[in-house]
């Protein structure tokens, strides 16, 4: 005999009655064993998924910005980063490459990151979430300039619509120096193994 599932706690009560409701539209038996823990489990996975709406950011990074006379470009690689379309609640995931140049200011390389994470774990779209990193960076370091780049795989592009699974989504942000220095620009994409502009 299998168990009956616990009530959700009331802050995911919501969220888990309409997985429920989901699961039965689809055909399915919420209550079958398999499923009888389901609505929960989902309901979890997108609170954690979503967190970063409860980010506050800005607490994030003052914390870690320190005042230095480094003047030389500043690079955090190969970021992993998941986040969920917002057209189709589906995943992408890929790698971001992120990069500024300091002007006084520099912020602790663990924070970006968090930075990342912050965004990506909202609905989005990937232009978006490229733009979003770059102007959070530039409004806390007020740097001479920040470059972020997105290479991410699109679960809605790979498992439904045209179905091309090894194709990738690239997007750039260029602010400030990195928009104006065309060798500035290239410096960054080759040492991120990107071809120069």
């Amino acid at each position: 005999m299998s168990q009956q599932p616990q009530p959700p706690p009331p802050e995911l009560e919501t969220l888990t009655g309409a997985v429920t409701t989901i699961l039965r539209e689809m055909g399915e038996d919420p209550a079958r064993e398999g499923l009888a823990r389901t609505p929960l489990r989902v309901a979890k996975a997108w609170k954690f998924l979503t967190s970063g709406y409860e980010a506050n950011v800005e607490a994030l990074i003052n914390d870690a910005v320190f005042e230095a006379t480094a003047d030389e470009m500043v690079i955090v690689r190969d970021i992993e980063v998941y986040s969920m379309c917002e057209h189709h609640l589906l995943p992408f995931h890929g790698r971001c490459h992120v990069g500024y140049l300091p002007k006084g200011r520099i912020i602790g390389l663990s924070k970006i990151p968090r930075v990342v994470d912050a965004f990506a774990r909202r609905l989005q779209v990937q232009e978006r979430l490229t733009h979003q990193i770059g102007e959070c960076l530039m409004t806390a370091l007020r740097p001479h300039g920040v470059a972020v780049v997105i290479e991410a795989v699109h679960l809605c592009m790979a498992m439904r619509g045209v179905e091309k699974q090894g194709s990738k989504a690239i997007t750039s942000a260029m602010l400030g120096g990195f928009r104006d220095d065309r060798a500035c620009r290239g410096e960054f994409l080759g040492l991120i193994g990107r071809p120069g502009p």
